[in-house]
């Protein structure tokens, strides 16, 4: 059993994703055919994802024998219809046979050792968007999970009456295929019911099943937000009229239960607490020298591997090398998945980005989702966490936002607030830039904004042999990585984009993150008259400075960014200090962008050895990107807008 506790909703989309991976781990290991499609390679593909695997086999719930208190307790609260329970034991153990690594047949649908996930939620937080598009998914895909909902009527200090026009049972009606109940949550004997029962039946049928449990709210919200704030004596009074442990007290008595014993139960849980406390301050304080630790999990991947332009190798395009990178990776190993909008088999992506792989894998393996971005990334955390590696795509830059919380709340924090246990294994792909008029909602570059948010790799690849390669590389990187992919390079249909192609690297090719590659030399006779400078640019930018680089006498070097976290400063920063002049080149709208951040790193850190201010040139400070290709061309750089820049900065 996997419990998340999620009071604001913002954890019932990861917590969705770990069932919607249970789903896909026993709907592959019951499956000759998809096995059979990895005959070859299944056994190095089990050893790549056993390692979380097998940590949730064998992280079973302790089930230790309990005190001979409590198993007196839980007897007594039960009847004829529910036999006496013996402690602890009440409780499977289902850990230990969750998930193993041989075979379906260790956990039969409906055996104690089938897994389930339970996301419990505050009432307030059903109002949150997330919170439908988590049920929307475990009623379209039958997920084995159980939303357990603790409805006390507020949410901080705004009662339902303000917040909501209906409760969480009635809410969950309008999803065909919710399992639903109400319990009331001050009766232990009947909520312990009908978490069995709700237990037992997700077990057995594998379907989702919301439990709506009325309870009170006894105490503060917390330290600095104190009831006296905004409740009423009324109010907190009618609430403690429910407090359940007097009744469950009341009711051990009529069973026949001692005071006595009572009392020592009692004695022993606040001793049980009182110890906890005591350990938790007597804990020493972190080392201010570890606050950096676990931002990142540590990569394998650390040098070019594989050949990158094979003898006789055919020229392909960027979407191909992309395509033919995850097919590369999906056939070698089972627990790479492929989801987004229109990515399955009937389109296989709206760029053909993922054209044929819908037909190879089938639907279990490569699906569409609906219009769900923060599904489409918050799912990631889940399926990661079973040790599964989504491949997830949104469908343009533009349409990022309604999934950035989930990259910045669950994604991107993983890894350093779990020190390190939970990293989140994940490559998001992202279209972006202007392109034949695509507008205001299908232009945009987002790099910026995705920077801005700390532990993510962005990768932003310029032509077809460094997209294979990081495709890889980001796929054996435990960490999540955004793939920034220009529409306007994926073909190389736009006039000076042809070097785009490339010889297709060997399926062994690996290119690490962290690897800036000069494409443009300038002359060392330049170099040494002090004539010379370098554009630091990527994506689309590489092919407007290498057409502006022509028109200078070998003056002009460009240097290929291909991944913007990590950066490889140490190249930038020694071919600045080289040329004495550097130009910053960007699609992105300039002010405050990447660029403008990164031109400020290099003035400090190449001070001493610049010749003049270094230069930034990006689009126009806009709020869209327009539809009228004019005005479009007008917006961007191009190779024209760079030689200005070039021939003031090389003058100066």
């Amino acid at each position: 059993m996997i419990h998340q506790s999620s009071a604001t909703g913002m954890q019932a989309i990861p917590t969705t994703g770990i069932a919607q991976g249970i789903k896909y781990l026993e709907e592959y290991r019951a499956s000759p055919e998809l096995r059979s499609q990895l005959s070859q390679n299944s056994v190095a593909s089990e050893e790549r994802a056993s390692p979380n695997l097998r940590q949730l086999a064998e992280g079973a719930l302790d089930s230790d024998t309990s005190n001979d208190s409590y198993k007196k307790m839980t007897s007594a609260i039960t009847d004829s219809k529910n036999p006496p329970l013996e402690g602890r034991e009440a409780f499977p153990s289902e850990g230990r046979e969750a998930f193993p690594l041989e075979g379906r047949e260790a956990f039969p649908s409906g055996g104690r050792g089938a897994p389930i996930v339970i996301c419990s939620l505050g009432d307030a937080s059903i109002t949150e968007g997330e919170v439908s598009e988590a049920f929307q998914f475990a009623v379209l895909k039958q997920l084995p999970i159980i939303y357990l909902v603790q409805d006390n009527n507020w949410g901080i200090s705004v009662t339902a009456g303000e917040a909501r026009t209906m409760n969480a049972f009635e809410f969950v009606a309008g999803f065909k295929g919710m399992n639903r109940v109400q319990v009331d949550g001050t009766d232990f004997e009947a909520s312990y019911s009908v978490m069995k029962e709700v237990c037992d039946f997700v077990r057995r049928e594998r379907k989702p099943y919301l439990v709506h449990a009325q309870v009170p709210l006894l105490g503060h919200h917390t330290s600095g937000v104190r009831k006296e704030f905004y409740r009423t004596d009324e109010d907190w009074a009618k609430h403690m009229e429910h407090d359940p442990y007097p009744k469950l007290r009341k009711k051990l008595l009529e069973r026949g239960i001692a005071e006595n014993e009572i009392l020592q139960i009692e004695k022993e849980a606040a001793g049980l607490v009182a110890n906890d406390f005591a350990r938790a301050m007597a804990a020493p304080e972190p080392s201010p020298a570890t606050i950096e630790d676990h931002v990142f999990a540590p990569t394998p991947v650390t040098e070019e591997k594989g050949e990158r332009a094979p003898a006789g190798a055919e020229k392909i395009i960027m979407v191909d090398a992309a395509l033919f990178a995850i097919r590369e990776i999906m056939e070698q190993h089972p627990e790479a998945v492929l989801y987004g909008q229109d990515v399955g088999k009937r389109l296989g992506g709206v760029f053909r980005e993922a054209a044929t792989l819908g037909e190879q894998f089938g639907d279990h393996r490569v699906f569409n989702t609906a219009i769900q971005e923060a599904y489409v990334v918050g799912s990631s955390v889940g399926m990661s966490a079973v040790g599964l590696k989504p491949i997830i795509e949104v469908q343009f830059g533009d349409y990022i936002y309604p999934g950035f919380n989930q990259l910045v709340t669950e994604v991107s924090k993983s890894c350093y607030l779990s020190c390190g246990k939970f990293p989140v294994s994940m490559i998001l792909r992202v279209p972006v830039g202007a392109y034949g008029g695509g507008g205001p909602y299908h232009s945009g570059c987002v790099e910026t904004t995705v920077l801005s948010v700390k532990g993510i790799k962005v990768a932003y690849p310029s032509n077809a042999a460094d997209m294979k390669g990081l495709m890889k590389a980001a796929y054996y990187d435990p960490n999540p990585v955004v793939m920034l992919e220009h529409k306007g390079l994926y073909w190389s249909k736009v006039p000076g984009t042809e070097e785009a192609k490339t010889p297709e690297p060997s399926k062994d090719y690996i290119l690490p993150f962290g690897k800036a590659n000069i494409i443009v030399n300038a002359s060392a006779a330049a170099i040494q008259n002090g004539e010379s400078c370098v554009v630091i640019t990527y994506g689309m930018g590489v092919y407007w400075a290498k057409a502006a680089a022509k028109k200078f006498d070998q003056q002009v070097e460009v240097v290929d960014l291909r991944t913007l976290f990590p950066l490889d400063e140490a190249l930038i920063f020694a071919r600045v200090k080289l040329h004495g002049k550097c130009m910053v080149l960007t699609e992105e709208q300039q002010n405050n962008s990447f660029a403008e951040a990164l031109a400020g790193r290099i003035s400090k850190h190449c001070f001493r050895s610049l010749d003049a201010a270094v230069e930034v040139l990006g689009a126009l400070n806009l709020p869209a990107v327009p539809m009228n290709i004019g005005l479009e061309k007008a917006m961007l750089p191009d190779a024209e807008k760079v030689m200005i820049i070039l021939k003031q900065l090389l003058n100066s």
